[in-house]
């Protein structure tokens, strides 16, 4: 099978990289003045990973869509939107997209699959990969579970059905809408963690854990989704590799923010929390978390204040 991946960062270069390893012939795309394409193609490694030889390098586009049955898309979330439309002229009718990343667009609070439709066009066939497991383990060879789901269960059986291997084992993913939702709120639940972290306050982790599967539920039921998918492997089945692990993005932005420590690699959480706020306001959902991490990040509130107001000054029934 032919598979195109546009995105030559840490995650788009381990897909690349596994794609390839359970034996597709692979592209992998990047912007021409990315540092990751120039390091790539000098050198065919980056700090994680060396490519295998099979896999071609292109700065082309149109070359790189048209040569390929399914393409993986790993690129920022909020970017997601303006490169969409920059496909919307190709012959998409025969090709499988994957979204293989977690967000939700900040200013429109929509979810990443509804952005793609609305810049490419509705009749695109557009799944999502999602779920835990970071690009430092698989290179271990220690395996994962994930999940990949669409609006048509044909498509999430021939996503899973192409991808399977030993090294991660995909569920069907049954509600799209919540494993969307749930797959890019668990960055900010990440945060927050490693704000805990940072304040020296990790045995919160726990409380932030029970109430934040809770919040997260509350939300995908509003917007019409599935409740029990924010249990599932693109939420709570993903707290261990985000709010625990030290590959983690968002925990290390929330412990460096914490510790008022500059980081500088990306943190979907940060614009996620925006998002969520957005959400909230128009459903009439309480999100107690995002809001207290919204005062943190957007309104400068001191998080050791907010924190501990949020977990420990408040008694009220658990349930």
């Amino acid at each position: 099978m032919k598979v195109t991946v546009i995105g030559c960062g840490r995650w788009g270069s381990f897909l690349a990289w596994y794609s390839a390893k359970i034996g597709h012939d692979v592209i992998l795309w990047g912007r021409e003045n990315s540092k990751n394409m120039k390091k790539l193609k000098n050198e065919r490694k980056n700090e994680y990973l060396e490519l295998l030889p099979s896999i071609e390098l292109s700065n082309s586009l149109e070359y790189s869509i048209s040569n390929s049955d399914f393409i993986i898309v790993a690129i920022g979330a909020q970017s997601l939107r303006e490169f969409a439309k920059k496909l919307k002229d190709y012959d998409n009718k025969d090709k499988t997209f994957i979204l293989n990343m977690k967000g939700i667009e900040s200013e429109t609070g929509k979810r990443l699959t509804q952005v793609f439709k609305e810049a490419i066009g509705e009749n695109v066939n557009v799944a999502v990969w999602l779920g835990p497991g970071h690009v430092q383990d698989y290179l271990k060879g220690i395996p994962n579970c994930m999940v990949v789901s669409s609006e048509n269960i044909e498509t999430t059986k021939k996503v899973v059905s192409t991808f399977s291997s030993e090294l991660i084992r995909f569920y069907y993913g049954q509600d799209l809408i919540g494993n969307e939702v749930g797959a890019a709120t668990k960055n900010v639940m990440g945060i927050a963690a490693g704000m805990l972290d940072g304040l020296e306050l990790s045995s919160l982790k726990g409380a932030l854990m029970a109430r934040g599967t809770r919040e997260i539920a509350r939300l995908i039921k509003a917007l019409g989704g599935n409740e029990t998918s924010a249990y599932g492997l693109a939420h709570l089945g993903d707290y261990e590799a985000t709010l625990f692990s030290k590959h983690s993005n968002n925990r290390g932005f929330g412990e460096r923010y914490a510790k008022k420590e500059e980081f500088t690699k990306l943190a979907e959480g940060v614009y996620t929390i925006k998002a969520l706020r957005k959400l909230s306001m128009q459903y009439e959902v309480d999100l107690p978390i995002t809001d207290a991490l919204h005062r943190i990040i957007y309104e400068e509130k001191d998080a050791k204040d907010v924190l501990e107001s949020l977990f420990l000054r408040s008694t009220k029934f658990e349930f």
